[in-house]
């Protein structure tokens, strides 16, 4: 369906698409899955040093030091973000650096940045909760669907 609604090329376009493509550096797919992994692994590694912290050091069960562990990543992306650290670990990591928190609270982070001087309702809080009103939208719904899933399927209870 999609070969249907594509636009019929002229020779010359078909002519440069196929030098550009036979131009194009190899795109170094183990590399950058290597990066991902290190740089996504650090960060998960940084979180666990933080929940051992908050439990010897503050006495906090396993359960509860998840929380304080996850405001603390999401300061430390903040900061990274704000002094434009954050952006340089991004660009060399990919996914890694994308795909914990860290990485969601780096792209509301930057919005706000990006964005400030149309003032703070509209410039920052408009612009930063587009991407994070379909985030919270799809986790809602995603909730909602698992639990009624387990209500069906397991009769409810906790």
């Amino acid at each position: 369906m999609a070969d249907k609604m594509k636009k019929k090329l002229t020779q010359t376009q078909q002519d440069y698409q196929l030098i550009a493509k036979n131009n194009e550096p190899p795109r170094p797919v183990m590399l950058n899955c290597l990066r991902a992994f290190l740089v996504g692994g650090f960060i998960c590694l940084i979180g666990e040093g933080l929940m051992l912290m908050f439990e010897k050091c503050f006495n906090f069960t396993n359960k509860t030091a998840g929380n304080p562990t996850v405001a603390v990543l999401i300061l430390i992306s903040v900061i990274l973000t704000s002094l434009g650290v954050y952006d340089r670990i991004a660009q060399w990591a990919g996914a890694g650096s994308a795909v914990p928190v860290t990485g969601f609270a780096n792209s509301l982070c930057s919005a706000a940045i990006e964005h400030r001087s149309e003032g703070l309702v509209l410039g920052v809080g408009g612009n930063m909760f587009k991407l994070a009103g379909s985030v919270i939208v799809f986790g809602t719904v995603a909730a909602f669907i698992i639990g009624l899933l387990r209500l069906i399927f397991t009769g409810g209870g906790a």
